[in-house]
């Protein structure tokens, strides 16, 4: 005997809902498998629930799309801070530079290899204090690093900041609007386990298959095993034969 699977998907669940909205407009009240009560709870509750839903896909839409400015702004800033400490610890190798300079830049002045830059908190750490400590060394005479300049460090750095505090702001909302609409799979859950049973129940004094047949037209959504699937096709090929 085919078993009722519930929807478990937010797109099946407004379909369930939409599809005994539509098959009530149809009858009477007095013929209708559905309580008004409930209609009328699913009437007002399906808007809400397919808006919920729109504006979760929404944020979603919206950070896949601002995903590819973000990580090349942060590839950008990585490589700059990167390449602006690569070049003077070459500059501090060839003599050019003391290596106590590095202690402007909150490094220590024996150390030769450049911070770990692998999360977002290493990037605006360092970043930070690569540009402040340059800034500081030029106030004391001292000729600035080139190739890159601190200028242009500071330019990707503050591009990334942007489009870090862009990609964090998107992650709340879209975080948030993951949480309404769980909240309200709650809710759209106990009301299509409601619809359903009555819909069944209001069918329940017919043969059990015109009984899933007039559910089905409500929106009830019954399945199959694989044994029974292969009867159904057996019998299917059998009548073709006789017919």
């Amino acid at each position: 005997m085919p078993y009722r699977r519930l929807p478990n998907t937010d797109m099946a669940r407004i379909r369930a809902i939409t599809e005994a909205i539509k098959q009530s407009n149809h009858f009477a009240p007095l013929q209708l498998a559905i309580s008004p009560a409930l209609l009328l709870k699913l009437r007002a509750f399906l808007p809400l629930f397919k808006q919920t839903v729109d504006h979760q896909r929404e944020t979603f839409r919206r950070q896949i799309q601002n995903s590819k400015a973000y990580l090349g702004s942060q590839r950008k800033a990585k490589l700059y801070i990167s390449h602006f400490i690569q070049v003077m610890n070459m500059a501090i190798i060839r003599g050019e530079l003391k290596p106590e300079i590095r202690k402007f830049y909150g490094l220590d002045e024996n150390t030769k290899t450049v911070p770990l830059l692998n999360s977002e908190n290493d990037i605006i750490e360092w970043g930070e204090k690569i540009i402040k400590g340059e800034a500081n060394r030029l106030a004391t005479g001292a000729s600035p690093i080139t190739n890159p300049t601190i200028a242009l460090v500071k330019v990707k750095y503050e591009d990334y900041l942007r489009t870090y505090q862009n990609h964090k702001t998107l992650q709340d909302i879209a975080a948030r609007a993951n949480q309404k609409v769980a909240e309200m799979r709650v809710e759209a859950d106990a009301l299509i386990l409601e619809l359903w049973n009555q819909i069944e129940k209001h069918f329940s004094n017919l043969p059990p298959e015109e009984m899933r047949e007039k559910a089905s037209s409500y929106g009830v959504v019954y399945v199959y095993r694989k044994e029974e699937k292969e009867k159904l096709k057996a019998k299917s090929n059998d009548n073709q034969l006789f017919n």
